[in-house]
């Protein structure tokens, strides 16, 4: 079953965890890759490891938009990393998807997916390229840590717990 618009619209924080265990459907060349999720990470307004911290960009401008669109953003010139877009529109929020099902790490799981650069700013409820479901697997307990990779953040953003990880 796809998500529904509803379902995107909490907080980044509220989203990450629920995220778990739903999976990402993308249509490539014909066929429907999956990826069960099972890392997430939360990044909300005001907090300085957010792109949208300092305002509005092009880059960015995704992340304005209410819950269910795509934010995907090439990292280090050559990964590409996918998020979901969460709360109401014009308060920038996103959970980064950091994992699915046997591709650890947010570089290796958009690469499984085909997940590049031509998929930013969709909408995740009416696309027919990409999607997320809920295929009524139970919901995964999950452990909830720091984030990875944000040193250029202040020591509050670095220390939050908004990395969600299932526990298999």
């Amino acid at each position: 079953m796809r998500l529904d618009r509803d379902f995107y619209t909490k907080s980044a924080t509220e989203l990450a965890p629920l995220l778990l265990g739903k999976v990402i459907c993308h249509v490539w060349n014909g066929e429907v890759i999956r990826g069960r999720i099972t890392e997430t990470e939360s990044y909300m307004p005001n907090d300085t490891a957010c792109h949208a911290c300092k305002g509005k960009t092009n880059r960015n401008a995704p992340m304005y938009e209410i819950g269910g669109f795509s934010y995907v953003y090439l990292c280090y010139g050559m990964h590409f990393m996918f998020n979901v877009v969460s709360g109401d529109k014009d308060s920038p929020e996103a959970v980064l998807i950091r994992g699915i099902e046997d591709f650890n790490g947010p570089g290796r799981a958009t690469k499984h997916l085909k997940i590049d650069k031509s998929l930013n700013n969709i909408d995740l409820v009416t696309s027919n390229s990409i999607w997320l479901e809920d295929d009524d697997i139970s919901a995964p307990k999950y452990k909830a840590e720091k984030r990875i990779g944000i040193d250029y953040a202040d020591a509050v953003a670095q220390n939050r717990l908004w990395r969600f990880i299932a526990i298999t």
